[in-house]
């Protein structure tokens, strides 16, 4: 399975300890061609471990790190500002099918962001549990941008039956959005030639399968997400790549040329 590329050899690794004569052959099977976060999923049901408890502290200073001096004493703080130190990756960790360890550096203005918001929710938060605060703070922040981005909303003004999709204008009506990022469930939908599906769900961009500077219309049919790559990608196969190079470099034209109306 290492040879043909089916498991990789981290995922491998993090499978290795649960594996038994009784099971390896239905894991190995669930592991196929999954990603190392998939595979982290599949061990935490295997083998659930306790929530992490909510933590915010100051973290001491790192070995071989020089202490922090004060602006006022520094007598060239002005000509030989600090470089930046490098950020800490954050860790990303499994515990249990639906639970998750979240560990990240953050800089003393989001820590004091984080209290003032705490003071502001403890009428809806009362034991000012942090999870919940973020988890509400970043559900408020994805409705806002998928309202934005992709017209999710409640309560819609205009269902896809009341929808002119005609191609008109370069504007992608808000219910056809909506109706494409709901049967693509917000991923790209780019396919390999393997049959592999772009995992991707950041840089999503709506691709006309008939292109628009052609007369493609936005009906849901016509239109599909894809990531920022792969919807480039797709428009050099559209047009050619010589032609939409030219297109990019044009301040007015970014993404394909003009529509062409018969």
């Amino acid at each position: 399975m290492l040879a043909d590329g089916r498991v990789h050899l981290t995922g491998l690794a993090k499978l290795a300890p649960h594996l038994t004569r009784k099971n390896r052959e239905g894991l190995l099977k669930q592991a196929r061609h999954k990603s190392k976060r998939q595979i982290e999923e599949i061990v935490a049901a295997l083998a659930p471990r306790p929530d992490a408890p909510s933590v915010m502290r100051k973290l001491p200073a790192r070995r071989g790190e020089p202490k922090a001096v004060p602006p006022q004493l520094r007598p060239d703080a002005v000509d030989s500002p600090q470089p930046p130190r490098p950020a800490r990756p954050a860790v990303v960790e499994a515990l249990a099918p639906d639970r998750h360890k979240i560990q990240f550096t953050a800089s003393t203005e989001l820590r004091n962001k984080l209290d003032r918001l705490k003071a502001l929710m403890r009428s809806s938060v009362p034991d000012g549990d942090l999870a919940t605060i973020i988890d509400e703070a970043v559900t408020e922040k994805l409705q806002k941008l998928e309202s934005k981005r992709f017209a999710r909303t409640k309560a819609p003004r205009k269902s896809l039956a009341d929808t002119s999709t005609k191609p008109s204008s370069r504007h992608i009506p808000a219910a056809v959005r909506r109706a494409v990022h709901q049967r693509d469930k917000g991923r790209c939908t780019y396919v390999d030639e393997v049959g592999s599906r772009c995992r991707k769900k950041d840089d999503l961009e709506f691709h006309h399968r008939e292109p628009f500077g052609r007369g493609g219309d936005h009906s849901p049919s016509n239109l599909c997400l894809t990531c920022r790559a792969h919807n480039a990608l797709l428009a050099e196969h559209d047009y050619g790549k010589e032609k939409m190079d030219r297109c990019r470099r044009r301040p007015d034209r970014v993404s394909e040329p003009g529509a062409v109306y018969h």
